[in-house]
């Protein structure tokens, strides 16, 4: 390669070599081989090199950690990838050719992280940031299957971020829909949206109780992929919450409890990403994503607290808390699943501060009554992606604060337990092998954290795929 290479050019190399195999390497110099070696492993950080010809490159040592277990190497490159991107930024090029002796598998990970971080939300500014304009790699670098796998990943983690951070003036539940239906399209799956009074006529009491507040109506939506190659005789579902906008409702937020409310679309975010990457990637399995899509808002057709409202499935809800909305509509969304006899349904949501609380940001809650193996191909999946879960008791006792003195059940169980009486109260709305998954702490970020950026991060889109492709196996 003889293009002009270095600072404020064109292009710049990107090398990532194993920090314990110095003197072997293939892509250095013996001048940087000689300046590396007097370096303690500790010492060997991601940093700009010249090679023999004067070209500029970034160099990136890898150098295994304790423990070793795979997730944590993983996750070691995407973070070392995170940190290259940052240094091809530095360099104001718009190419990144990327060269590497370590294993495809590492190689993947570590361009997953680079490729991840090249990711702005600047819709909205005057300015916009200039990004690279495309990574390179040799042909060893990745396989040709591989490379299409990484390119689907980032679309659909791209897509899903982008709709997180989406304003309300720009996606009310009618537009979340048609961003759906714009993908669908893409890669055929089939879609629906259920309107107004199609969701009066399923009598989705929990979807209209939720929405009253807003002047837009709700939507349903129903997405469909089924390959002919289907290994499933029976469907997975994939649910998601899509409160477009949260003020709480009467049970109003307080301080800056909204400022970033219009994440709370974050689990919709996931199942649409989700299925939109399985059909990218052409998995055979036969999948349905049902997303409910309303506002929280107030005014004066709003529920209230103390209202009663009746579920498609027939049972009555006391709404003790307008703000545990989530919960309200997810449970339509739940029952109307039952009508496919569904091999396997898992529902995604940003449902409630307890779980944030528990976890903070690094962490999903989940839950459910799927099979011990199923719950460990899903531990399995999200540890390998790093979008890690930890398993909370769905025990009886937690069941028993839900109790309501006018209707089946109350909307919330008390100050304690947050996380798992909400999982409970969605128990009531299945009849299925079923995981709940809370992603209120990961969905969404103040701050760029590593590469998963600032704003919406896209969480569950990955962790979707890999258990996906798991649980075909099984």
């Amino acid at each position: 390669m003889t293009t002009n290479l270095g600072q404020n050019g064109a292009e710049i190399s990107v090398l990532l070599i194993n920090g314990r195999e110095i003197e072997t390497s293939k892509l250095l110099t013996d001048k940087q081989k000689a300046s590396l070696n007097t370096k303690k492993e500790s010492d060997l950080k991601p940093f700009y090199t010249i090679d023999e010809a004067g070209h500029e490159q970034i160099l990136i040592p890898y150098v295994p950690k304790k423990p070793t277990d795979q997730y944590l190497t993983l996750e070691q490159l995407r973070n070392l990838g995170h940190q290259a991107f940052g240094l091809v930024m530095n360099s104001g090029v718009k190419y990144a050719y990327l060269k590497s002796e370590l294993s495809q598998a590492l190689n993947f990970a570590f361009a997953e992280g680079l490729f991840l971080s090249n990711y702005s939300f600047d819709k909205y500014k005057k300015e916009k940031k200039e990004l690279v304009e495309k990574f390179i790699s040799d042909d060893d670098f990745l396989s040709d299957t591989d490379r299409k796998t990484l390119n689907n990943i980032v679309k659909a983690v791209f897509y899903s971020r982008n709709i997180v951070n989406e304003p309300l003036s720009t996606l009310t539940a009618k537009e979340l829909s048609l961003s759906a239906k714009n993908f669908a399209e893409e890669v055929g799956i089939s879609y629906k949206e259920l309107g107004l009074a199609e969701i009066k006529r399923l009598n989705m009491g929990g979807v209209l109780g939720v929405n009253a507040g807003s002047q837009y109506d709700p939507t349903f939506t129903v997405l469909e992929w089924k390959p002919e190659n289907a290994v499933n005789q029976q469907p997975i579902i994939l649910v998601g919450k899509g409160v477009v906008y949260d003020t709480g409702g009467y049970n109003i937020k307080v301080g800056d409890g909204m400022t970033t409310m219009k994440c709370d679309m974050g689990g919709a975010a996931a199942v649409f990403g989700g299925i939109y990457l399985a059909a990218l990637e052409k998995l055979p399995l036969h999948i349905i994503t049902l997303v409910p899509a309303v506002e929280n808002r107030i005014n004066d057709k709003a529920m209230v607290a103390g209202d009663v409202l009746t579920i498609s499935n027939g049972l009555t809800v006391e709404v003790l808390n307008t703000d545990a909305e989530g919960r309200l509509i997810l449970s339509d969304a739940l029952s109307y699943a039952q009508q496919f006899k569904p091999e396997l349904v898992m529902d995604f949501a940003t449902l409630t501060g307890a779980a944030m609380r528990a976890f903070g940001h690094h962490v999903a809650a989940f839950m459910g009554t799927a099979d011990e193996k199923t719950k460990s191909l899903a531990k399995e999946a999200a540890f390998n992606t790093y979008e890690r879960i930890a398993e909370m008791p769905l025990w009886d006792d937690y069941g028993d604060l839900l109790k309501s003195e006018v209707a089946d059940i109350s909307n919330i169980g008390g100050a304690l337990a947050g996380a798992i009486t909400a999982g409970k109260f969605l128990q009531n709305f299945t009849d299925y092998p079923w995981l709940h998954f809370d992603i209120a702490g990961p969905a969404f970020l103040s701050t760029t954290s590593t590469y998963r950026t600032s704003g919406g991060t896209g969480t569950g889109v990955r962790f979707l795929l890999e258990f996906l492709k798991s649980y075909m196996k099984k």
